[in-house]
């Protein structure tokens, strides 16, 4: 993994993960909240089988990338286009998981034809839009930290200072989960607040604000997955999404949680590879 510093205007630079293999189809990944950005380790053996090339990058306030306060679902789409610039990637599929499917999807929007392909793993839709009770089945820490969001930045970041801790309600499906390959999670969830609190905060805040970018507009195939289970982005999200994005197809996996939803990521990444 090539992981360079890459400068993306206004005195900004963006920390970028590039697995560099030259002729493959390049993916851009989007990472959850709070964690680094990195690729998905238990995903590189089936991104050789189909021949794509990862590249990422940690959002702004996490990791190697400074703060970007204000920034917004359209904003980190910019991010992306000038980190492909910076690469020479053209076109290229998109995939996120959880706030990174949300981040994925901006991208489809606010790029169009520049993205062929979207992957979005418990993405999450749009806030205050009509015909979605967006906080209904969330855990209480979840209520707690976007509610706070919503209500601005300061108001989230004195959440965060207060000594506040997201409890995810584990279970036991998904302790399991973390003992195999998905162990990943925590490997790149545990140091993601080094660099402080603004990563998430600013994540929280854009979730809960005007995207800057209507879902509505993508053209490229999504596939949206997503767990019946869910009760950290519940999966009242991507039925939305699927009623309001017209290039969507949506998956409900029986059973499954905010993290066990990644056990799909494969046979999702089959059916990226195969709309590139």
């Amino acid at each position: 993994m090539i992981e360079r510093d890459i400068p993306v205007g206004a005195g900004r630079t963006l920390h970028v993960y590039d697995s560099g293999e030259s002729g493959r189809l390049p993916v851009v990944w989007h990472h959850g909240t709070p964690n680094l950005g990195a690729p998905p380790e238990p995903l590189f053996a089936a991104a050789d089988r189909l021949g794509l090339r990862w590249v990422s990058f940690d959002r702004p306030g996490y990791g190697g990338s400074g703060p970007d306060p204000g920034r917004t679902v359209a904003s980190v789409a910019r991010d992306t286009a000038a980190v492909a610039d910076a690469l020479g990637l053209g076109r290229f599929a998109v995939a996120g998981y959880s706030g990174g499917g949300t981040y994925a999807l901006g991208c489809a929007a606010w790029l169009g034809g520049r993205v062929q392909a979207v992957l979005s793993l418990a993405g999450i839709a749009p806030y205050g839009v009509e015909g979605l009770d967006w906080f209904a089945g969330m855990v209480p820490s979840g209520v707690a930290a976007l509610g706070t969001a919503a209500a601005g930045r300061e108001v989230r970041t004195a959440l965060a200072t207060s000594g506040f801790r997201y409890d995810c309600e584990f279970t036991e499906a998904d302790l399991a989960l973390f003992e195999g390959p998905w162990g990943w999670l925590g490997k790149v969830s545990e140091p993601a607040l080094d660099a402080g609190p603004y990563g998430q905060i600013d994540d929280d805040v854009s979730y809960t604000h005007a995207w800057g970018c209507d879902p509505a507009v993508i053209e490229a195939p999504t596939l949206l997955l997503h767990g019946t289970e869910d009760r950290i982005i519940p999966a009242s999200h991507g039925k939305w999404l699927a009623a309001h994005c017209p290039s969507a197809e949506l998956r409900l996996c029986a059973g499954d949680s905010h993290f066990t939803i990644v056990t799909h990521a494969e046979s999702g990444l089959d059916w990226l590879r195969h709309r590139l």
